[in-house]
């Protein structure tokens, strides 16, 4: 009975699916290059296949860089803090990368994942081109 129970519970399991890993991201531009491990959630998993993507960034508020996605990502619940090096959405299109740690009004943010790197990078005013691809 043992073996039979022990059975069933290797076949539930394996039903489960395989463990996924994080996603991670080089983020690169002219100023350098950052990477970044995705959040497990449907809004990240859409920008992961959405790889390579280029976007023309620009500084706002002397905490982030913000520029637009080619596509919408899917909505889902926000959060109105964020920290260095946090990667966000702030509207369906509208992807950012924050250099310094703060809050946002509402209705906040979705949170596609967190830079590894050294953000600083961006810590500088002005425009900057940045592609998103998948590291190795």
């Amino acid at each position: 009975m043992l073996k039979t129970m022990l059975g069933s519970a290797a076949i539930t399991l394996g039903m489960s699916g395989p463990v996924m890993a994080q996603e991670r991201i080089l983020i690169s531009s002219e100023w350098g290059e950052v990477t970044a491990t995705l959040a497990d959630n449907e809004a990240a998993r859409s920008l992961a296949q959405m790889l390579p993507v280029t976007i023309n960034m620009s500084d706002h508020l002397r905490q982030e860089k913000t520029g637009n996605l080619p596509s919408a990502l899917p909505e889902l619940t926000r959060q109105r803090d964020f920290s260095v090096g946090t990667l966000g959405l702030w509207s369906s299109d509208h992807f950012v990368i924050y250099y310094r740690s703060g809050r946002v009004p509402s209705p906040g943010i979705i949170v596609l994942g967190q830079a590894t790197g050294d953000v600083s990078t961006f810590d500088r005013p002005g425009s900057v081109t940045v592609t998103l691809e998948a590291a190795d």
